[in-house]
Formats: structure tokens, C-alpha cells, sequence
């Protein structure tokens, strides 16, 4: 990529938990020198996180005005609630990462999440909430990357490709996927 064209850019990486949005963000900003946004930190640095049940609730209204006051010039802006609290005019492009749910399963494992929590977040991916929602905002300044089964090299060459200009998303369908392995009710039943 051009440093012309580094210096200019704002590049929002989203999507469910456990799908590699800060490791491939770390990446990123080490390989193109910029800083990192992390959106989750800065609404709990804000006291915006309210604590109901097993989720964390946050005041996305306030959260959009304290980043409307953030200078988001050369940057990587992570954190799943991109499409709730950025406007379209100031990112470049918006990398929307997608993983199998039935790997996410795993990881929400590995990370202790409640039975609740894990299908919460895995039917959320299978729905295509996220993407839903990050296209509805972002237009056509979206990428979807399924990282599934890839190595994180194949993932960070398609996001450099997708900084560069290169809007070829891969559409993906977990519920299709899902729906053929007859195993709705695995994630969809509490």
C-alpha cells in the first residue's frame, strides 16, 4: 500500500466476539504504524457499560458523541459496536470478520462464557446481526472475511487487499450452513 494512502485511512475492523478482531487489528496497526481505537475500552473507560444479567448493556447514544469528538485520521477502529456509533463518512473501509459458530462455540468455551452467552453470540453470527447491521451504515465500504480455518496471514493479506481498494467480501450464510447440519436448536433453544 502507498504511504500516501496510509496516512489518510481509517479502517474499522467488526464483528461477534471471538472472531479475531483484536489480534488481527494488532496486526495491522504494527505493519501500517497506526493506532489502535479500541471501541469496548473507551465505553468502559466511560463508565457507558451497564451490567444486566450476563451481558453488558451500553449507552451507544453517548458512546457515538464522545468518538464524534476522537480525530480517527490514521487509525484501526475495533470493537463490535462499529456499526452502532461510527458514521460512514469518517472510516475508509469497515472489515467485518466472520467465523464458523461452531468453532465460536469453542472459543467462547476456552473463555468461560455461560451456555446463554456462547448462543447469544454464536446465533448472532449465524443471523449475520453484525453484517446486517455494519452494511445498513457503512455501504459499500464494507468486507466480510471469513477467517474460518485460515491461517492469520491469509487474514491479514485480505484486509491489507481490502485497504487497497479491493471490495471483494466474501458473502457468507452460517445459517444455511446450519440449517443443512440440522442443528438449529443447538443454538437457537435455551
Amino acid at each position: 500500500m502507498a504511504t500516501s494512502q496510509i496516512h489518510s485511512v481509517s479502517i474499522v475492523i467488526t464483528g461477534n466476539p471471538g472472531v479475531g478482531k483484536h489480534t488481527i487489528a494488532k496486526e495491522i496497526s504494527q505493519k501500517m504504524q497506526l493506532e489502535i481505537i479500541d471501541i469496548n475500552q473507551i465505553a468502559k473507560d466511560s463508565g457507558l457499560f451497564e451490567e444486566n444479567d450476563e451481558s453488558n448493556d451500553v449507552d451507544a447514544k453517548k458512546l457515538k458523541e464522545i468518538l464524534d469528538k476522537k480525530n480517527l485520521n490514521k487509525c484501526i477502529i475495533v470493537g463490535h459496536l462499529a456499526p452502532y456509533v461510527l458514521d460512514k463518512n469518517r472510516v475508509s473501509v469497515v472489515i467485518i470478520l466472520r467465523r464458523s459458530p461452531y468453532d465460536l462455540i469453542k472459543v467462547y468455551k476456552e473463555r468461560g462464557y455461560s451456555n446463554k452467552k456462547s448462543n447469544e453470540n454464536a446465533s448472532s453470527e449465524i443471523l449475520g446481526i453484525i453484517t446486517y447491521d455494519a452494511k445498513n451504515q457503512f455501504k459499500d465500504k464494507v468486507v466480510q472475511i471469513n477467517v474460518s480455518q485460515k491461517e492469520i496471514q491469509d487474514v491479514l493479506n485480505k484486509v491489507e487487499s481490502a485497504v487497497s481498494g479491493n471490495k471483494d467480501s466474501e458473502e457468507v450464510d452460517w445459517l444455511d450452513l446450519v440449517t443443512k447440519n440440522n442443528d438449529l436448536k443447538k443454538f437457537f433453544v435455551d
